[in-house]
């Protein structure tokens, strides 16, 4: 039986992160090639591995998804390499600040994570976009924390950053919609298995919950009283890429396990 993304080719930026590498065991596993896109050779490196091993392909490529030309550089690899782009996934770190009110906040801090966020999906997808617009298909998707849609004390940069991508993403599928390209997001909160130490410092500082409270925290306040976890959104995003999705764009998918109802 053929898989989901059967002989299609799919970038995946942050290919080397936890979201990132669960996300590209499963396209492979559904018969996708995938690029790994990442800053980190080690860690694309060890997921490309594992698909290898597991026989599926996997090309790693070491650059920033902020590099303009690297980007539009490896667009154009992709197509030379595997014939057409048809999978664009940005999950690349924008550099979110949560924990401190937003009157305490300095601007720098407000503005990382939405430049960050909205510069590189901008170049991501429309790298992505001008190769599949002379396809006639394709799917770009994002990810975010669906803080965009809400208005929860703390969160920082996080809600403006979601928002101006998802607008973005917005006016990106009206217009490549009629060219046969869709575009989709997924609205995810804390899964599970990437929830370590070391990232929830970076984000939220020394007073960042630990793992597991922060695990928790997130399963109390949500509709189904459980994190997300790497399966389901792994899961969500080869559907979304798949023909089984092909009337959905221009939305956001939620998979917060109802931590977001909307």
């Amino acid at each position: 039986m053929s898989g989901l993304l059967e002989g299609r080719n799919a970038i995946i930026y942050g290919g080397g992160g936890g979201i990132g590498g669960g996300v590209a065991r499963k396209f492979s596993e559904e018969g996708a090639r995938v690029f790994l896109v990442g800053r980190t050779r080690e860690k694309l490196e060890a997921v490309a591995s594992e698909i290898a091993t597991a026989g599926g392909s996997a090309e790693v490529a070491v650059f920033d998804a902020l590099d303009e030309q690297a980007v539009e550089a490896h667009a154009e690899e992709v197509i030379r390499q595997g014939g057409s782009l048809d999978v664009s996934l940005n999950l690349i770190s924008r550099g979110d600040v949560q924990g401190t009110p937003l009157v305490g906040m300095g601007a720098d801090d407000l503005l990382r994570a939405v430049h960050n966020g909205l510069k590189s999906n901008f170049l991501t997808a429309r790298a992505a976009g001008r190769q599949m617009i002379e396809q006639g298909a394709g799917v770009i998707l994002h990810l975010n924390s669906a803080s965009g849609a809400g208005a929860m004390p703390g969160m920082g940069s996080t809600g403006p950053a979601d928002a101006a991508t998802e607008a973005f993403m917005r006016y990106l599928a009206a217009e490549l919609g009629p060219r046969g390209v869709r575009v989709c997001g997924i609205w995810t909160a804390g899964v599970a298995e990437t929830l370590s130490q070391d990232r929830l410092t970076s984000v939220g500082g020394e007073g960042a919950p630990t793992p597991r409270s922060a695990a928790e925290m997130i399963a109390g306040m949500s509709a189904l009283r459980r994190t997300p976890r790497l399966a389901d959104i792994a899961g969500l995003a080869a559907f979304l890429a798949s023909d089984g999705a092909a009337g959905i764009t221009g939305t956001m998918i939620n998979a917060t396990c109802g931590l977001v109802l909307r």
